[in-house]
């Protein structure tokens, strides 16, 4: 730690590091408010140790498909806890989500039949 940073906090690479999420990706998340950070006195950002736990969950359910605006209306149960299970109120929201993932998958099923159907006939078939 530079002697800027509070010894009990980290900077953002060091967040990056134990996280494996870019720094881009921290500054993004604390622009949004997903993150607490303070500035220290040279105007770098310091966080605090339970970041790590933060960061990692908000890549999680990134990676089930939530947008940031949806992550910051999760509890806080959900979202500083890393491997936190669903809450009650979220369980409407992961539900359309879910329902929004399977009409996705169905409609790329749709299209992956109509070109393997224009691949073996050689002609674009008409819309159904």
């Amino acid at each position: 730690m530079n002697k800027m940073t509070p010894p009990d906090s980290l900077t953002v690479g060091q967040l990056a590091r134990a996280t494996g999420a870019s720094v881009r990706s921290i500054r993004h998340y604390d622009e949004h408010g997903l993150l607490t950070s303070i500035r220290t006195c040279n105007g770098y950002r310091s966080f605090p140790h339970a970041a790590v736990a933060q960061v990692r969950q908000i890549r999680r359910m990134i990676a089930t498909g939530f947008s940031l605006a949806e992550i910051r209306a999760f509890p806080d149960c959900m979202r500083m806890i890393e491997g936190a299970g669903s809450c009650p109120q979220t369980t409407e929201v992961q539900r359309k989500r879910l329902d929004s993932i399977e009409r996705q998958i169905a409609d790329l099923e749709r299209r992956r039949a109509r070109l393997l159907k224009t691949l073996a006939e050689g002609v674009i078939p008409p819309l159904d």
